[in-house]
């Protein structure tokens, strides 16, 4: 009976065979020179570049394949979610495709100039090695500095998998910093590597193109600053409702990133606003309307001035019936009562009654006006109200008159922030406090139509007719 090997098996020894044997391999080309039980034939140069390519190839695909199997079912089998993530990632296949490249960088030495290679050599050899070792380390250089961007994509959903991240607070721009200064300092290290320089004199001769450097990155470093400002002072963050009427935006943030801030307006489309802009131009933030819990009603009713009247005793006995204003109204009523009677004055009756005989004299007396009845019933109906905020400024006022007639402005707030329902509550106010206005005995001033234009044009007209035709039996 055959042995039973557990699922997986050829899949997770191989990997591990292949990359024991071609790391083995690539040690025995810088130690074969000394053996003298082998062949001279294995000592030639090409067999051993030849090998040494073998092993370096080999390392990388088994370091590879290891990732993709053995690796993988470990860290399913772990508790903690890091390995998972680095795995979710190319981080350890880039990571792989080094290990060829520095195979190659650590062997061509023994190859060409080890112990066993030829006495005599040509000229052109070590200049080759040299040439093929900085290529190589290059090449291992580029390999890990593709491997920063995943390895930071890691560092970011760590950050937002634990409990100091938050959608707020982002990362993300300070790991494209990062990754900006990562990429900047492998490439001037490649640059050193193939130049045959010291990286260090490289980093040193910074200095004279620095103002080239901010030339080229110059919105870099712009963003840079504006985003550590953002950060800083928590003006925006991820979910807040932002508007830049000078961009076009308005809508919720999306992304923020080092370069630029995506906001999704409310027809879905998204704008793209630079970072720098939130710095150097104003914008309107409505977190702290959602965070308070109220949202703002300004609007106003025009009031036409023609309606604008006293009330006699029979329109307040009316509005007295309402429920809004029955204490209002007595107070009110009650209080004039006690002023006329301070003032020895008669009641208001039998002051039109002796206006009406002909008497010159007309005392000056307290009375009620229709539209401030009105403003006391709106700012009772509000207060009533169980859409409005309760402890947020509320109010009814009387703006200046205008061509427009008077305008009476509802200033408060509504206890729903979403959109929709504040749209609804602002329509049902609105709509209550216009159908009573013919109770009160005002009307609302707009502009004339053009069928009223029309009427009165047809009115004017048979008017002057009228006229005319007295005019003309006048003269007859």
């Amino acid at each position: 009976m055959s042995e039973q090997h557990p699922p997986g098996f050829v899949s997770t020894v191989l990997p591990v065979v292949g990359l024991v044997v071609s790391l083995g391999a690539a040690v025995a080309v810088g130690l074969v020179g000394p053996w003298g039980g082998f062949d001279r034939a294995w000592l030639d140069p090409s067999l051993r570049f030849a090998t040494l390519l073998l092993a370096a190839g080999l390392a990388g695909h088994s370091l590879t394949w290891l990732a993709r199997t053995t690796l993988l079912r470990v860290a399913a089998k772990t508790k903690t979610g890091v390995d998972d993530l680095l795995l979710a990632r190319p981080v350890v296949s880039r990571l792989a495709q080094a290990l060829p490249w520095a195979v190659v960088y650590f062997g061509l030495p023994h190859v060409f100039g080890g112990p066993g290679t030829p006495v005599a050599q040509p000229e052109w050899v070590l200049p080759a090695v040299e040439i093929g070792r900085r290529l190589a380390l290059a090449l291992a250089l580029v390999s890990l500095l593709r491997t920063v961007s995943p390895v930071l994509e890691v560092v970011n959903d760590l950050y937002n998998h634990s409990r100091l991240g938050s959608p707020e607070r982002q990362i993300k721009g300070y790991l494209q910093v990062v990754s900006i200064l990562a990429h900047g300092g492998l490439a001037l290290a490649v640059v050193a590597v193939l130049a045959g320089m010291e990286p260090g004199a490289v980093f040193a001769g910074l200095g004279a193109v620095t103002a080239v450097l901010l030339l080229v990155f110059r919105d870099t470093i712009l963003s840079l600053v504006a985003s550590i400002q953002i950060a800083t002072n928590d003006m925006i963050r991820v979910g807040d409702w932002v508007s830049m009427p000078q961009a076009n935006a308005d809508g919720d943030v999306i992304d923020t990133a080092l370069h630029t801030v995506k906001v999704q307006n409310w027809d879905k489309t998204i704008s793209t606003i630079p970072t720098s802009k939130f710095i150097t131009e104003s914008f309107k933030n409505w977190r702290g309307m959602s965070e308070s819990g109220g949202r703002r009603i300004k609007r106003a009713l025009h009031i036409d001035m023609n309606s604008v009247r006293f009330l006699d005793e029979q329109a307040a006995n009316r509005l007295s019936r309402y429920e809004t204003i029955r204490e209002y109204m007595r107070d009110k009523l009650e209080d004039i009562r006690r002023h006329d009677r301070e003032k020895g004055l008669a009641p208001a009756s039998a002051d039109a009654e002796s206006e009406a005989s002909g008497e010159e004299l007309v005392p000056e007396r307290r009375r009620l006006t229709n539209i401030g009845t009105f403003r006391a019933y709106v700012e009772r109906y509000l207060r009533s109200h169980p859409g409005t905020h309760k402890e947020m400024t509320l109010l009814t006022r009387q703006l200046p008159p205008g061509p427009k007639g008077i305008p009476i402005e509802i200033y408060c707030f509504s206890n729903d922030t979403a959109w929709a329902t504040y749209e609804g509550l602002q329509a049902d106010i609105f709509d209550h406090l216009i159908a009573m206005l013919p109770e009160f005995d005002l009307r609302v001033f707009q502009e004339p139509t053009g069928a009223e234009l029309a009427t009165g044009l047809r009115g004017s007209r048979v008017e002057t007719e009228k006229l005319e035709r007295r005019g003309c039996a006048a003269r007859r």
